[in-house]
């Protein structure tokens, strides 16, 4: 296919490729980079040959990759580096460090050339982001020690893509040996930081304001890809890679209030140029050359897991996490992920790497993307039967909780204490739950929960969940229980904010003159509730049914269960009767 009509009718392809096969991938809840992968294989030259010349689809994929990049950019603000700097440049860091040296170490010593070696070693020490982020947030386990640990090492790697992306062109110089590509890339991505940075925050922030101001969304969207492509213009003149111009583009814009708007500009574009440029890399894949390789693709695929799965347990080890923590992160994060397609598509069209071994290399990673959540079931059973061993009293809880900071405790994970933390995952909004009750402590660490065996109303257990550094404390606890803890927490914490579920009214009131900021009555909240639905049954149009449950809440619930027993609900002291239990209701 040749001229226009030829590329209309490859776009045509691409476009039917993505749509039937992607879906599927979504359904049984694989990655749709794998889709994207198989769609190319498909329909390229090694598949059924539909699409022979990829130049054109190349061309657009290097705008995919830049895109991305400038995404990654968006979402590592240097308020975000700066907050889990400890653990980005201490375990994140080194685990790069590390990874790619013993990677390229046995490439080298397998007798392949250095080069090729380092790329080798610099795309495999990546992790799969998408997936796994995705794995975590699904389970709830963002904002769990173990989650952080695998989030800064994922915010190190890919921030790390950026001088490896540098450093291809350089390598692709015979003339420069590696030590002198290494130091030229270093001084000339410094240089490009130093003088992009300093333009944007001159320059950049106003004109926005100016063209937001306009109020004319068109211009503002052309405003970010000429910011975003031009960066990268500019970077690529300076013999550095448009991805890294991107990303600087992207870190630039993180730090202005326009970050949220601008992601859902991007979005779009992203979405479909980097689908576009993971189906150009399956289109490398030669089934005949996979096949008759299968047993070299086994044994990269199972060295690339268990090395890995090693080599980052060790690493977390030597920075004091637990062992359970450890091993949990170095087995989810032992597969291989999306920015090592494009190292490998970028070292294959330098001719930094052959072919044949850039075909089983795109397998191994794809190989290994696709058993991710396999990897993360055997991640959390290995954890679950090493947790085991201890009591998650509040010494564990003072350990893992170090410099967690405005967070929110929630003491008591009955019922009530559960819904809490619910809402507070899904606002991905840091927490630790502490509650009396072992064997519900060890479920919800089976799941990866922040939640410890405690007495919430000490002093000592309070310390332990960081209330100090806390923002607020829910009480979910009996209401002796919830009364000592209040006095424990204006005695030593008083800057806290205090919320606690009363049984009652009047357990409310008596909650609040010991020093609760918000008090929720348990029985005349779910009677509001109840009859709110039972109003909105009866068609009543629901911003009334809300301003009628704001104004009795206003009210401190006057009016409700006062028919008959004179300002008292009946049976209102039954709740009470639950005695001082520590676990949560």
């Amino acid at each position: 296919m040749t001229g226009q009509a030829g590329f209309i009718e490859e776009t045509l392809l691409f476009l039917l490729a993505a749509v039937i096969i992607v879906p599927l991938f979504q359904r049984v809840r694989a990655s749709p980079v794998l889709g994207y992968l198989i769609a190319g294989a498909i329909i390229g030259p090694f598949g059924f040959g539909l699409v022979h010349d990829t130049g054109g689809a190349r061309a657009l994929a290097e705008l995919g990759i830049a895109f991305l990049m400038f995404t990654v950019g968006l979402e590592l603000s240097l308020e975000r580096l700066r907050t889990m700097r400890h653990l980005i440049f201490g375990i994140g860091l080194a685990q790069v460090a590390i990874t790619t040296v013993a990677v390229a170490a046995v490439a080298w010593g397998l007798g392949l050339p250095v080069e090729t070696a380092v790329i080798i070693g610099a795309a495999l020490a990546l992790s799969s982001t998408a997936i796994v982020l995705r794995l975590l947030s699904d389970k709830g386990e963002l904002l769990s020690r173990s989650g952080r640990v695998v989030l800064s090492i994922l915010l190190l790697q890919d921030l790390a893509v950026v001088p490896f992306l540098a450093l291809l062109p350089a390598l692709a110089d015979p003339t420069t040996s590696l030590p002198v590509a290494v130091a030229l890339t270093m001084v000339r991505a410094a240089a490009a930081l130093v003088v992009i940075l300093v333009l944007g925050r001159l320059v950049l922030r106003p004109l926005l304001r100016t063209v937001a101001a306009a109020g004319n969304p068109e211009i503002f969207s052309a405003l970010v890809l000429l910011v975003a492509l031009g960066t990268g213009w500019a970077t690529h003149q300076a013999g550095l890679s448009l991805a890294l111009g991107a990303f600087l583009a992207g870190l630039l814009l993180a730090e202005t209030e326009y970050r949220h708007q601008i992601e859902a500009d991007i979005e779009p574009y992203r979405g479909i140029l980097l689908g576009l440029f993971f189906m150009t890399i399956g289109m490398l894949v030669d089934g005949a050359t996979a096949i008759a390789s299968a047993g070299l693709i086994v044994l990269a695929l199972i060295g690339l897991l268990l090395g890995k799965a090693v080599l980052i347990t060790a690493i977390a080890l030597a920075f004091r996490q637990p062992l359970a923590i450890a091993a949990r992160t170095g087995i989810v994060l032992a597969q291989g992920g999306e920015f090592a397609f494009i190292l490998f598509a970028l070292a294959l069209s330098q001719g930094l790497m052959e072919p044949a071994l850039g075909q089983i290399l795109v397998v191994v990673v794809a190989l290994s993307m696709m058993l991710t959540p396999g990897l993360a079931l055997l991640a959390e059973r290995v954890a679950r039967l090493l947790e085991r061993r201890r009591g998650f009293g509040p010494a564990d809880m003072a350990e893992e909780m170090q410099g967690l900071t405005d967070h929110t405790i929630v003491a008591g994970f009955g019922r009530v204490g559960q819904t809490v933390v619910s809402f507070l995952v899904a606002r991905e909004l840091p927490y630790v739950a502490v509650d009396m009750d072992a064997a519900r402590v060890t479920a919800a660490r089976s799941r990866g929960l922040n939640v410890f065996y405690g007495d919430a109303s000490r002093q000592s257990v309070l310390r332990a969940a960081g209330a100090e550094r806390a923002r607020s404390i829910v009480l979910t606890l009996g209401p002796r229980a919830t009364e000592r803890a209040i006095g424990v927490l204006r005695s030593h914490h008083k800057g806290l904010r205090i919320l606690a579920r009363a049984r009652e009214r009047e357990h409310g009131r008596d909650l609040s003159r010991a020093g609760a900021d918000i008090v929720v009555p348990e029985t005349l909240e779910s009677s509001l509730q109840l009859g709110a639905a039972t109003l909105r049954s009866l068609g009543a149009a629901p911003e009334d049914v809300a301003g009628l449950m704001e104004e009795f809440r206003r009210n401190d619930y006057a009016g409700l269960g006062d028919i008959i027993s004179g300002g008292r609900a009946s049976g209102s002291r039954a709740g009470g009767k639950s005695g001082d239990g520590q676990a949560g209701g």
